[in-house]
């Protein structure tokens, strides 16, 4: 009988964890010893002042696993515990997430408390089955008279919004984010500056505007995995809602931005650069991330996207890719 309330006792979840210790900091990749995980997977550094700092697999080499921290290395020592509990990257998803603002990770910053949780989803889905997909023959109702009367958009169409910085994409995304019919909207700022997150929300987006939004914020002065996990969290959402039959509206403000994210990343993990500087890991993750939009099953998810091209050059490497 003792023998059973032992096992009994005994902490499964202690006996899967995968752990390791930090031997090398480089800039801001942490490498870690004993540690057997793939690409893209999550760990925990355990720092000597008891701090927990959430990290991403990008790469490996000769034993070695190179972390990605995403607050930075600093702080972090040699011999730093680092563990991996076997769980695949998610965010906490629910109808309650609509009037809230959240973070990369999910977490609400907007001071309003947590959010009731229903259900977790990877942020690394697949993407609906071409076959599978309803085809496009609905108009949708933007709200702005110049696309509704000459650029009429379907019901899970893609479309991006090309130009060089301060001609007004954001106010344009605001202005349909506010005024469209669809009953969802899922907002994904990526590398904006503090303030104008607020501005966004508080003028062009709006109180009316809020209430059926999710905005996910990931400012320029984060780290580039939480600014690359800001649009694949805003994405899940939005696939979320979609497979529940609801037509959702998906603005990435910018996708450039994310883009940008993900060339860090790749220089950071040891990636060759090619076209402009970008890695190939930019060109391999875009299709992957926009694929996952468009018509579904059941319901939808338009999608926006503003591309902030580089010195007014609508062919830059970004460009061709998003439009591609």
């Amino acid at each position: 009988m003792n023998l059973i309330s032992a096992l009994n006792s005994v902490n499964l979840d202690e006996l899967i964890r995968v752990r390791g210790a930090v031997v090398r900091v480089v800039g801001v990749i942490v490498e870690a010893q004993g540690l057997a995980l793939p690409v893209g997977a999550e760990c925990t550094i355990v720092t000597r002042d008891g701090n927990r700092v959430i990290a991403e697999v990008v790469g490996f080499d000769e034993g070695r696993t190179h972390l990605l921290p995403e607050d930075g290395s600093e702080g972090i020592a040699p011999r730093d515990e680092v563990i991996h509990d076997g769980e695949i990257p998610c965010v906490a998803v629910s109808h309650h997430l609509l009037g809230r603002v959240v973070n990369a990770r999910g977490v609400p910053i907007d001071g309003l408390g947590p959010i009731p949780i229903k259900d977790k989803v990877p942020i690394n889905n697949v993407p609906v089955p071409a076959l599978k997909r309803q085809k496009i023959r609905i108009p949708v109702h933007t709200g702005v008279r110049a696309l509704d009367s000459i650029l009429t958009v379907g019901v899970g169409q893609r479309l991006g919004i090309f130009s060089g910085s301060g001609v007004g994409k954001s106010t344009l995304l605001g202005m349909i984010a506010r005024n469209t019919a669809l009953p969802v909207r899922v907002i994904a700022l990526v590398g904006e500056r503090g303030r104008e997150v607020r501005e966004f929300i508080e003028r062009d987006l709006g109180p009316e505007g809020l209430a059926r939004s999710v905005v996910v914020v990931a400012t320029g002065d984060e780290a580039a995995v939480m600014r690359l996990r800001a649009a694949r969290v805003a994405t899940s959402i939005a696939e979320w809602f979609r497979d529940r039959g609801e037509d959702v509206l998906l603005l990435v403000d910018s996708i450039t931005r994310v883009a940008l994210a993900q060339r860090e990343v790749g220089l950071c993990a040891g990636e060759p650069p090619t076209t402009r500087g970008y890695t190939p890991s930019v060109f391999a993750m875009l299709p992957k991330l926009l694929e996952r939009t468009g018509p579904g099953v059941d319901g939808s998810i338009t999608a926006f996207y503003s591309v902030l091209v580089e010195g007014d050059d609508q062919h830059d490497p970004i460009g061709d890719s998003v439009r591609g």
